[in-house]
This record gives structure tokens, sequence and C-alpha cells, in this order.
């Protein structure tokens, strides 16, 4: 096991339930990275592996939505995720960097509001762990959430 799988794990393993969600946010933009670097490269196969896992991540995002819980926001992301994972495909069929990009424009965006939404979480008490956020996540100014904020079917 690499340095890298270790660490991971033990992330996953000791993260609570936001932090799960940021960690996938995370990796999803490391993934698309990977691909815009793969392309620029001409390595069809890293781009296409690293576009693979940004869906496959998506996907476990979009799942994991609790839509009873979360309505109208659940429903949003639902249908960002989709979206996200439509830009992706077209990207790979077409060999096409813009749509890579604006998906990683949108991960990191969304990533941030989530980063925000824990800080906000772990001022209030609900949430006991640190946070390990890539740096170029700053904050993203937003206003603070109305009641309890339940999306993700983790984040109870």
């Amino acid at each position: 096991m690499s340095w890298k799988t270790a660490y991971l794990e033990t992330r996953v393993l000791s993260a609570s339930p936001v932090e799960l969600i940021g960690i996938l946010y995370e990796y999803a933009t490391l993934s698309v990275q990977d691909a815009r670097n793969g392309l620029a490269q001409g390595s069809i196969h890293e781009r296409s592996k690293a576009i693979s896992k940004a869906i496959g991540i998506l996907g476990e995002l979009e799942s994991s939505l609790d839509h009873e819980q979360g309505g109208e926001i659940a429903s949003n992301l639902g249908r960002l995720y989709r979206y996200m994972r439509e830009r992706l495909t077209t990207a790979n069929l077409k060999q096409a960097d813009e749509p890579i990009a604006e998906v990683e424009r949108l991960l990191k965006t969304v990533g941030e509001a989530w980063y925000t939404i824990g800080l906000e979480r772990n001022a209030l008490g609900n949430d006991a762990h640190s946070r390990n956020v890539p740096a170029e996540w700053g904050a993203l100014p937003m206003s603070e959430p109305s009641g309890d904020f339940v999306t993700h079917s983790w984040s109870a």
C-alpha cells in the first residue's frame, strides 16, 4: 500500500460525515485536474482514467443525497452532479478542455461552500473533527444556513 493510499484511508476512517463529503469533492477536483493534464499531454489513457474516476465520485455524491431532508437543495445538487458527469463525458468524447475546466470550476465552488458549511457546523459544536482542506479552497462568502443543513445522507 502506498503512503498516499494509507493517508487517504486514515483520513476517511477518521472523518466525520461532513468531512467525507469534503474528501469526495477534493478527490473529484484532483481527478479533473489530472484529466486536464492528461489531455494537455495527449495521454488518452490518463485523461480517460481520470475522467472515469471523477464521474464515479460524482455518482457517489449523487447517490448519497438525502432528498427527504435536503429538499430543494438536494435536488439542485443532484442536477448539478448529473450535469458535471455529462460535461465530463462530452469532454472525453470530444477531447476538449473547456468542459473539463467548467467542471473543475464548479467542483471548486461547491467544495468551497461545503467546506464553509463544515466550518460553521464546527463553530456551532456540531462537528468536533479538525479540517483538512486543500490550500486553494478558501472560504466562499455565503450567508449562514438556516436550520439544520442536511443534503447528503452521510451529513446527518
